[in-house]
């Protein structure tokens, strides 16, 4: 089965846009295309999208091809060998030591289309995939048989397996379970000539292994060649193999060839897994597969020290555990300054220098309580521990785990230039020997004058140590090779390996022949050669000819001779360090293309295309303000066109991006630069002006309505402003919220108000909509509320700052600012019906304008139920019976301030039952959903929150946003704003309109 339906393809938005960007290598790649159904993209833009993962490396490939099937597969690697072009397999991208950057190399995503679960055997306990899946839904897919794939990196949520089976990737629970090669029985690889096999279990000299090596093909030959390799090494595999539970630096020959049951098989999938794809091409894997524990239960125990942490670690294998996890203060330090991971930190001592994590599964363990209270009593009461948290609930575990897992992602949030960089930063020691090698890291550290975080997989001896760096200098530069040969040495000391999980990529290989010795560094060269006689299989990763070399130092994304320009922008930057600063904050981790949970990116969820994630918006940033393509690129229409549009500016990034990168804060700033250099398009002003054409609306209303309805409106619109014609313009009201307060009047006096408030009319409530306004209005005095809806503001400026006509929204904001603080001054608070004014003034306002009025005014602004929810005026409200049930879908705007959960609770003190959707952007946010390019990729976006709404038992859904009840009620009735709600369930007569 697919994992995912159709979404619309960037390769037909880019052709409706108009723009044919020229190939590099346009003789291979028009050969590719006549040649494969999946996309080939060999333009400059794709090129810098894949120049870069989650490491520290940089360089561009020639291109990248989409195959869609093991045939495209083929003919991609034939056609690449033709040309003498070498081939780099790719899944997410995450990868943490350059795997996935290749210079020059045909890059084969299998990310798009080669994502499906082909089949499952509950049974059998196996499950058939392309190598494109993401873990994650490969796992949720199998919870309806208890099963898992058993190794868990923290990247689960974007990592693909394919991507998996080439670093022989593992996670926190090889404690128990071990790592990727332990789980692949079975695979189809195609090779460097573009032959297909398929590896599996084979009886040495039985039957099947006389058929296989009696033909005279490539497959024999392989057979041969690995067997007398391991026949041939067997001492030396054996004097040079670490013996740890986590150790995939080389290739797998110690596991290719093996014994079971007293009979010898050969299993060439062992060897092509860690191979990072240096040997062939996966294209399909048979998995074994694992029961899912029903319950597990964790205890956090806290040190004053990281050394008496590490000295903890072996006596904490001797208990019953599924893991045992380190996180040191630099991870806790930077969670709590994070406005994502701030909650998650909060439980933790301020004075804990590190925390043994440990867990417990129902399948090793009887009694959760019975187990943590002995591990207390070894730990705390008679050990170095100093406290423990302990976490039985679902919920609790989860906020542990989600702390954990975001250790990298955070760590590369560092202000400044220097940041702890992966390079050495997952060696594996043996677990009893790893308190004496933090011991000798930290001095090294020390000769280099330098500090690390320490984190990650303690109890198999796997520490994420990353030190601190500055790879913007040459010195910075040579401290980290020296740091590198100094840890390498002091891991052979400690009888480790160079990498336990990450793989060796373009940061580890140059140290394998140190690892291994000149003996087996020989047999892998002969096994590349055997493989790969053209070496054009992800070339100088794993292992490279002697002429050739290998080097830590090259192909850095940063180096001595990076620099970036520091435009001159509206928005304050300085919180962020700066433009480029904020720009320059993408780690590549690749956190924007997980779709599972969050808000962060629809765009992605809803094209599935690098270019449509923040990481890839964020790589085409930093490209231009470096050189690396022109500066002038930021302002033509292709830039703006092909990578700022597809930001729907939900600011889903500035909350779920680890590192905060804001890519609607920066898409506005670069967009207002294109204005200026460029000018705006027509549809640019008619949107940014929206509150002007509403307000003459109005006014003519309801002519203009019956003008919008005429036959032959929609195509007009089109014509003139590229509106989609499947979108409905909004209609006006006669009355405005405005006119309808000025002629009712407060009712509730002033002297006996509880509080006294400025409901703000935002543009669509006030002229299209006021219904929700007059709900609020209505609710706030019941409550005791003195209420007064001003007719002196200027717009919010919102839809202004979203079309990058940033002047205009400055000049709002100090206007609104200047109105409003005299009352805020007087305790008044400043409420609004939509969501994403509120956060104009909470957020944006603080970006466009300086001083404490800002501040003051930002600081008393809330949305209304947010308003009513924090000064819980709702508690002395008499509601009458209500027994519909809600399914409410929070705004992203809101959740990225972490402000959008108040509705769920005055709904349910109102007497509902409300469902919260753990919903993202809906797909409209204001414009965008308009845009007649946009328009498929609006819905797409916006089915995802269908069939949340649908799969929700709730009555009624109810959504905040106008935007979001437009995208809403093109899927059926417009929905109601929560305040609305809250008003129907007021008693009857309390008050009227």
């Amino acid at each position: 089965m697919a994992i995912r339906d159709d979404h619309p393809d960037f390769e037909t938005y880019r052709a409706a846009l108009g723009h044919e960007p020229p190939d590099a290598h346009p003789s291979l790649a028009d050969e590719l295309r006549a040649a494969v159904n999946g996309e080939v993209r060999f333009d400059r833009y794709t090129r810098v999208l894949y120049a870069t993962d989650g490491s520290i490396y940089q360089a561009q490939p020639a291109g990248v091809v989409f195959p869609t099937d093991v045939e495209d597969v083929r003919a991609a690697v034939r056609i690449a060998a033709d040309h003498d072009m070498p081939v780099l397999p790719r899944g997410a991208g995450s990868s943490l030591a350059g795997q996935t950057v290749g210079p020059g190399c045909v890059v084969l995503d299998f990310s798009r289309h080669m994502d499906s679960i082909l089949d499952v055997d509950p049974d059998g306990r196996r499950a058939v995939v392309e190598p494109g899946v993401v873990q994650d839904d490969l796992d949720d897919h199998l919870a309806q048989w208890d099963l898992k794939f058993a190794p868990d990196p923290a990247s689960s949520n974007r990592a693909t397996v394919g991507g998996g089976i080439g670093n022989n990737s593992t996670g926190a629970h090889s404690v128990r379970y071990g790592i990727t090669d332990a789980y692949t029985a079975e695979l189809d690889v195609v090779l460097a000539d573009g032959s297909l096999i398929h590896t599996r279990d084979v009886e040495l000299d039985g039957e099947e292994w006389d058929e296989i090596v009696g033909k005279d093909d490539r497959e024999a030959e392989l057979y041969r060649t690995v067997r007398e390799l391991v026949a041939d090494n067997e001492d030396e595999i054996e004097a040079r193999y670490p013996t740890l539970k986590r150790s995939v630096s080389g290739y797998n020959l110690h596991k290719v060839v093996f014994e079971r049951d007293g009979t010898r098989y050969i299993n060439l999938s062992k060897l092509f897994v860690g191979a990072e794809g240096t040997l062939g091409v996966v294209v399909r894997a048979t998995l074994d597969l694992v029961s899912r524990p029903d319950e597990t239960a964790l205890a956090l125990y806290c040190f004053d020290d990281l050394v008496s942490a590490m000295e903890a670690v072996p006596e904490a294998l001797e208990y019953d555990v599924s893991a045992v996890e380190l996180m040191d203060d630099e991870v806790f330090r930077l969670a709590r300054n994070s406005s994502e991971f701030a909650a998650y930190a909060e439980p933790i001592p301020e004075r804990a220098a590190a925390a043994l994590m440990l867990e417990f599964d129902g399948e090793i363990c009887d009694d959760f309580e019975d187990a943590i209270a002995e591990t207390n009593a070894h730990f705390v009461h008679a050990g170095e521990a100093f406290d423990v948290l302990e976490a039985y609930t679902e919920d609790e575990q989860a906020d542990l785990w989600k702390l954990r897992k975001a250790a990298i992602p955070l760590l590369m949030s560092m202000e400044g230039d220097p940041k702890p960089y992966p390079f050495i930063e997952d060696a594996s020691v043996p677990p009893e020997e790893l308190a004496e090698y933090v011991r000798e890291f930290m001095d090294v550290l020390e000769k280099h004058d330098t500090s690390a975080a320490y984190f990650a997989h303690a109890g198999s001896g796997t520490l994420h140590i990353r030190p601190i760096l500055n790879l913007k200098d040459a010195e910075g530069i040579e401290t980290m090779h020296s740091i590198a040969d100094d840890v390498t040495s002091l891991v052979l000391d400690h009888h480790g390996s160079f990498s336990g999980e990450h793989g060796d990529g373009l940061a580890r290989t140059e140290f394998n022949p140190k690892m291994y010795g000149p003996q087996l560094w020989a047999a892998f060269q002969d096994l590349k050669t055997a493989f790969d006689p053209g070496w054009r299989l992800n070339p100088g990763t794993v292992v490279f000819r002697d002429e050739d070399g290998a080097d830590m130092r090259e192909h850095l994304r940063y180096g001595p001779e990076y620099s970036s320009l520091e435009p001159t922008t509206v928005q304050d930057f300085s919180d962020e360090g700066g433009f480029s600063h904020l720009v320059e904050l993408c780690n590549g981790c690749g956190t924007c293309r997980q779709t599972g949970s969050e808000t962060m990116c629809p765009s992605y969820r809803g094209m599935k295309d690098e270019m449509a994630t923040t990481r890839g918006r964020a790589n085409m940033l930093r490209a231009a303000i470096s050189g690396e393509i022109p500066t002038e690129e930021l302002y033509t229409d292709r830039f703006q066109e092909e990578v700022l549009d597809l930001c729907l500016g939900c600011k889903g990034c500035a909350r779920d991006c680890p590192t905060g990168v804001d890519l609607a804060k920066l898409k506005a700033e670069v967009k207002h630069a294109h204005h200026e250099e460029r000018g705006p398009s027509r549809r640019d002003r008619f949107f940014a002006n929206v509150d002007t054409i509403s307000a003459l609306g109005s006014a003519l209303a309801p002519v203009s309505n019956w003008a919008t309805r005429l036959p032959g409106s929609d195509v007009i619109a089109d014509k003139l402003l590229g509106i989609a014609p499947e979108r409905d313009l909004p209609t006006f009201s006669r009355e405005s919220l405005e006119e309808w307060f000025e002629a009712r009047g407060p009712r509730v006096p002033k002297d006996i108000a509880t509080e006294h408030v400025v409901l703000v009319p935002d543009t669509f409530t006030n002229y299209s909509y006021p219904a929700p306004g007059k709900a609020a209005v209505r609710v706030l005095e019941a409550a005791g509320v003195h209420v007064q809806v001003p007719s002196n503001l200027a717009p919010s400026g919102r839809a202004a700052y979203s079309e990058g006509f940033l002047d205009t929204a400055k000049e709002n904001a100090e206007k609104n600012v200047s109105a409003l603080e005299p009352a805020v001054s007087e305790g008044w608070s400043v409420v609004f019906v939509e969501p994403s004014d509120a956060v104009m003034v909470q957020d944006e306002y603080r970006d466009l304008v300086s001083g404490s009025a800002v501040e003051k005014v930002a600081a008393n602004t809330f949305g209304v139920c947010e308003f009513i929810d924090r000064e819980r005026l709702d508690d002395d409200i008499e509601f009458r019976e209500v027994t519909e049930s809600l399914a409410y879908h929070g705004h992203c705007n809101q959740k990225a301030l972490g402000r959008d959960h108040h509705a769920v609770g005055v709904l349910r003190r109102a007497g509902y039952a409300v469902d919260p959707l753990e919903s993202g952007c809906c797909g409209m946010a204001g414009s965008f959903g308009y845009r007649e390019e946009q328009y498929d990729l609006s819905q797409a976006i916006g089915r995802i929150l269908f069939e949340q709404v649908e799969e929700s038992d709730a009555e009624t859904v109810v959504a905040p946003g106008a935007s979001c009840r437009t995208q809403l009620e093109g899927n059926d009735s417009r929905p109601p704003h929560p305040i609305e709600k809250v008003a129907e369930a007021l008693p009857r007569g309390n008050a009227s309109y």
